[in-house]
């Protein structure tokens, strides 16, 4: 598992990448441009190289862009579709300049309305985004189910994907902290387990592609988006250890989005969730040494 956290890129890409590497971390998570405006950054070749130089010089393996909060692809809106797949089409094209892993996606919000046409409508933007762009990967974030979010469920995942067309390049990005709010119990292995053979019956884990690591502020099945410090919310230690000890998760980049840097990861949090694997690791291994018959226990002792 590639262990990281979300940056700023303020000053220039290639800073995300310095930012990543005094928190220790092999994978980063960014904005490509600021979360809370449609104007995209123009970036320079001389950008896009500096980015890349720095990244084969670190040990950052992973960089995920995290396409903008103001993005509905769902909206009943025209005008706001269109500006969403303007975006998002940006964060592909510059995905594909720096070799992102993938562009980690909000797929939308119904509102009040109707979640069928929803989901066709942001089916529809996200299929016309990847048309107009290459090679870069779109992972549809799961979502805690707030406010009519789309992604709330594996069956609401696997409808966008099929209706954005189901092509090799949709991927999924999983939160623990969303899907322990839209109703998953993964605070246990084999919670997370059962969570994760359903999301494998109904979408399909070779669509999982990256993971976000958050605390839950809330209670299982409060639908409320609320991150946590890691380890001090309701996942707490146990659940945080959990999720990033799942042996299915391993080749993954999986970044931390909250933390003590006013209220971004620090050092000390990225450290924490290499601890935190590692006690999961060692708890599986002791669950699994306990299952094993009494010869077979001896035997691998010798």
């Amino acid at each position: 598992m590639l262990i990281g956290a979300h940056v700023s890129q303020a000053g220039g890409l290639a800073n995300a990448i310095a930012r990543g590497t005094e928190r220790g971390c092999d994978a980063i998570q960014i904005f490509n441009q600021s979360p809370r405006m449609w104007r995209p950054t123009a970036y320079s070749e001389e950008d896009f190289a500096a980015f890349r130089q720095a990244m084969d010089h670190s040990r950052v393996d992973a960089v995920l862009i995290h396409a903008v909060y103001l993005l509905n692809c769902a909206s009943e809106d025209t005008e706001i579709r269109d500006k969403s797949r303007v975006s998002l089409i940006h964060s592909l094209r510059v995905g594909e300049a720096i070799g992102a892993h993938g562009v980690v996606l909000h797929p939308g919000s119904a509102k009040t309305g109707d979640v069928p046409k929803a989901i066709k409508r942001a089916g529809e933007v996200i299929a016309e985004a990847l048309a107009e762009s290459e090679r870069c990967e779109l992972h549809l974030e799961n979502t805690a189910g707030a406010g009519g979010t789309l992604g709330r469920s594996f069956e609401e995942l696997g409808a966008l994907l099929e209706s954005a067309g189901g092509g090799p390049r949709l991927r999924l990005c999983l939160d623990s902290c969303h899907v322990f709010a839209s109703g998953y119990d993964i605070r246990t292995p084999e919670a997370l387990g059962e969570t994760l053979d359903e999301c494998d019956r109904i979408v399909g884990l070779d669509r999982l592609h990256s993971l976000h690591v958050n605390d839950s502020m809330t209670a299982l099945g409060s639908n409320r988006d609320r991150h946590s410090l890691l380890g001090e919310g309701q996942l707490g230690e146990r659940g945080c250890a959990t999720f990033l000890s799942e042996p299915r998760f391993d080749p993954l980049p999986c970044v931390l989005e909250t933390g003590r840097d006013h209220g971004a990861p620090a050092a000390e949090d990225v450290a924490l969730a290499f601890k935190l694997r590692k006690r999961g690791n060692a708890s599986r291994a002791r669950a699994s040494r306990t299952k094993l018959s009494p010869a077979e226990g001896a035997r691998r002792k010798r």
